[in-house]
């Protein structure tokens, strides 16, 4: 088990370094042109990275069992920030998603909402045990939860980071025990709600609209999608090397942000692409094996649910760049410019760290008990 955390730290602490790496060379020329500093934009977030490590190192020293006993309250008190959210919060390109911190940081609740719904889901099937497969008495009660923090999610507007956390919620569900007739016939009925407020906000209906079009025309989704396309191709079998995107003097907008893996394929080529994708595999089944270990039903569940949720991001990143799905705003993990999603996501390595040491403790107990 130790040799498996070992792992997971190196990885996780590899991605964050290599991200900053091309948050650097994608924002220099922007950082420039815009704050007339090279180094606005990385030195906002390396300290992000920092913190980030620093939640990871925290949450890998709190005993897991705490969110069992207190799943229930922190997820009334993100459901209470997320209406606050809704009510209070300025809106940013059409959307209310994020709180304004001090002035320092952009809080998005949704990130938490994440974490911390698998938190009470995985609480509830362990309670629920094989009730979990009766619709009325088990399934309904965690369709409930998933609901309401989709639900408030989407009217930020935010329909993909709602579709993550229903996709999540489902996995957790099926692996819980849940019938697999239930889980279909739910996502069928909830994907139909899905379509209904695509079609509603306005910038979800074109980003559809034109998703659909390219497919059927042969055409670019946006110029984001088109310029990407541009620097993944231009980077070949192995890159021009760290430093040396060229779409990244102001031909791709943002692409520090959710595009940073054109920029990341420009510069490391289709091998370092796919090296990439890989250790994002390499690390979920990690987790998988740290949750066939772990020594309850709440543990497995926690780190199946976290683990999923990063590998479910970094893939949905992935095709959006490559233009296989509609443009959305999913950051690349440990990698993409950003506060909250990399910092809940060292959170998320944390916890899962804890209870691969939890259940490393009992198990050298219960050898020296034996012994």
């Amino acid at each position: 088990m130790k040799g498996y955390v070992k792992i997971l730290i190196v990885l996780v602490v590899a991605l964050m370094l290599l991200g900053s790496i091309i948050v650097f060379t994608a924002s220099g020329t922007y950082s420039l042109n815009k704050f007339n500093n090279l180094y606005y934009l990385f030195k906002s977030h390396f300290w992000k990275v920092v913190v980030a490590f620093i939640a990871l190192v925290v949450f890998a020293h709190v005993p897991y069992d705490v969110y069992r006993k207190h799943s229930k309250k922190l997820l009334l008190g993100i459901i209470a920030v997320l209406i606050l959210t809704l009510l209070f919060a300025p809106k940013v390109k059409g959307a209310s998603r994020w709180i304004d911190i001090f002035g320092v940081l952009q809080f998005q609740p949704s990130e938490a909402a994440k974490v911390i719904l698998i938190m009470h889901l995985a609480t509830l099937i362990e309670k629920k045990g094989e009730l979990l497969a009766d619709f009325k008495n088990g399934f309904l009660y965690m369709l409930f939860w998933i609901s309401i923090i989709s639900g408030l999610v989407i009217l930020q507007p935010n329909v993909s980071t709602s579709l993550i956390i229903g996709i999540t919620g489902f996995a957790l569900l099926y692996i819980g025990g849940a019938r697999l007739k239930h889980i279909l016939f739910t996502f069928a009925s909830a994907g139909g709600v899905a379509v209904l407020f695509i079609m509603i906000f306005k910038h979800s209906r074109e980003r559809v609209i034109t998703y659909f079009e390219s497919l059927m025309n042969g055409g670019d989704i946006n110029i984001q999608v088109k310029q990407a396309k541009i620097a993944l191709g231009s980077g070949g079998l192995t890159g021009l090397g760290l430093g040396h995107s060229r779409q990244s003097d102001l031909f791709l907008p943002e692409s520090y942000g959710d595009f940073i893996f054109s920029i990341l394929g420009e510069e490391m080529g289709y091998i370092g692409s796919i090296t990439i994708l890989f250790l994002y595999l390499v690390l979920f089944v990690i987790c998988l094996i740290i949750a066939k270990k772990s020594q309850d039903k709440f543990g497995q569940l926690l780190v199946f649910g976290l683990g999923f949720n990063i590998l479910l991001s970094a893939f949905i990143n992935a095709g959006v760049v490559t233009g296989l799905l509609p443009t959305t705003g999913i950051t690349l993990p440990f990698i993409s410019f950003g506060g909250t999603s990399i910092i809940l996501f060292g959170v998320s390595v944390g916890i899962i760290v804890n209870v691969a040491r939890e259940t490393l403790k009992t198990e050298e107990l219960r050898i020296a008990q034996v012994g």
